[in-house]
C-alpha cells in the first residue's frame, strides 16, 4: 500500500470518528444553556398570563381591603352597599373572595402606588373569555350559570360585562345593564319585528321575558333553550296540559317539537301557526303519496272549505288517551 492509500484510509476513518464526538458533546449541553432559555418561565406564557387574571393569589399581604377602595372610588362604594356583592364581605373562603379586590385582584400595590392602573385587573382591558372566568369564580356554582364558557354568547365573544353592570346597573335584578327584552334586542334585531304581529307571545308586554324559554348562561338544547323539570321541552312549563304523557302520542311532538307546527315568537296566523290554513298545515305531512313516512291522506277526505281543518275531526292533535287517529269521544 503507497503513502497516498494510507492517508485515504486514514481520512476515511477519521472523519466519522470526529463527527461523532462532535454530536456526543452537543448532546451533553444543557438544553436551556442559552441565556434566553434560562431567563424564559417554564409553560406556556400565554397560559400564564390567563392563570393571573382569572385566579387571585391567596397572600393576604397583597390586599388592601374594600375600606381603602372607598377612599377614591366613593361613587362606586355606594353602589356597591346596595347591591348583592356586598355579601363578598361574608365569604368565608378567603379574602382574595371578598370585597372589591374579589373581582379586581390584590389592590396593595394599586394603592400604594397612587392609584397606577397598571397594577390593578380592570375589566375593560380583559377579553371576553378572561373577564368572565373571573365571574364564574363566584357564579360557577349551581345549574344556570354552569354552562357559560360553552355558550353560544360566550363563543360569540358576548361575556358578562355587556349584560351586566356590577357599578351602575339600569336594573337592580341580576344587575342587567338594561332591562328585558330590549337588553336581547340590542343583538337580536332579527327577532323583535316578530313580537309585534298580530299573535305572539306577550313579552314586549311584559307578561314574559326572553329568559323564561333561553337560558343566556348556556344550556344543551339549541337555542340555549331551557327545559322543565322533567326534562321536556319548555313550552311545557306553561302548556301543561300538552305535555302528557299520552298513550297515542304525535310523533312531530316528541321528534321535532312544538317548532314543527307553531312559531315561538309571533305569527300571523292563529295559534302562532306556521300556515294559514290548518289542512295545507296537515298535509306537509299527510300527504297522497305512496311512501310518505306518516299516514296519508285518505281519498274520501273532502278538500272543500268547509271540511278544511283537519282539527274538526282530529281534535287531539297533541296527543290522546283514547283514539289513535286523535278523534275525540
Amino acid at each position: 500500500m503507497n503513502l497516498r492509500s494510507v492517508s485515504l484510509w486514514a481520512l476515511m476513518v477519521l472523519l466519522p470518528l470526529a463527527a461523532v464526538a462532535g454530536s456526543s458533546k452537543k448532546s451533553a449541553k444543557p438544553a436551556n444553556s442559552s441565556p434566553q432559555a434560562a431567563s424564559s418561565p417554564p409553560g406556556n406564557p400565554a397560559s400564564a398570563k390567563t392563570e393571573q387574571f382569572t385566579e387571585n393569589p391567596a397572600d393576604p399581604s397583597l390586599y388592601a381591603g374594600t375600606d381603602t377602595c372607598r377612599t377614591c372610588h366613593d361613587d362606586i362604594a355606594k353602589t356597591y352597599d346596595h347591591s348583592p356583592h356586598w355579601k363578598t364581605m361574608l365569604n368565608h373562603r378567603g379574602v382574595q373572595y371578598q370585597g372589591c379586590e374579589a373581582c379586581h385582584g390584590p389592590g396593595k400595590a394599586h394603592a400604594e402606588s397612587g392609584g397606577d392602573i397598571t397594577k390593578i385587573i380592570r375589566f375593560k382591558t380583559l377579553s371576553r373569555e378572561d373577564s368572565s372566568k373571573r365571574c364564574l369564580n363566584c357564579h360557577e356554582f349551581g345549574e344556570e350559570h354552569a354552562n357559560f364558557l360553552r355558550s353560544e354568547h360566550l363563543k360569540n365573544n358576548v361575556g358578562c360585562i355587556d349584560c351586566h353592570s356590577a357599578h351602575h346597573p339600569k336594573v337592580e335584578r341580576a344587575l342587567l345593564q338594561m332591562a328585558q327584552p330590549m337588553l336581547c334586542y340590542g343583538c337580536h334585531l332579527e327577532v323583535r319585528p316578530q313580537f309585534s304581529k298580530p299573535i305572539h307571545h306577550r313579552v314586549n308586554e311584559g307578561l314574559l321575558t326572553c329568559s323564561n324559554c333561553h337560558n343566556p348562561h348556556g344550556g344543551f338544547l339549541t337555542r340555549q333553550l331551557r327545559s322543565t323539570a322533567a326534562q321536556d321541552q319548555v313550552c311545557f312549563s306553561c302548556h301543561t296540559d300538552k305535555a302528557g304523557p299520552f298513550v297515542f302520542e304525535h310523533a312531530p311532538v316528541k321528534t321535532e317539537g312544538c317548532i314543527s307546527c307553531h312559531t315561538p315568537h309571533g305569527s300571523s296566523n292563529p295559534r302562532l301557526l306556521k300556515r294559514s290554513q290548518v289542512n295545507v298545515l296537515c298535509l306537509e305531512c299527510h300527504t297522497l303519496t305512496i311512501d310518505s313516512v306518516a299516514p296519508s291522506e285518505p281519498s274520501f277526505h273532502n278538500q272543500a272549505q268547509k271540511y278544511q281543518a283537519c282539527t274538526l275531526c282530529h281534535v287531539a292533535i297533541h296527543g290522546s288517551n283514547s283514539d289513535r287517529d286523535f278523534f275525540k269521544f
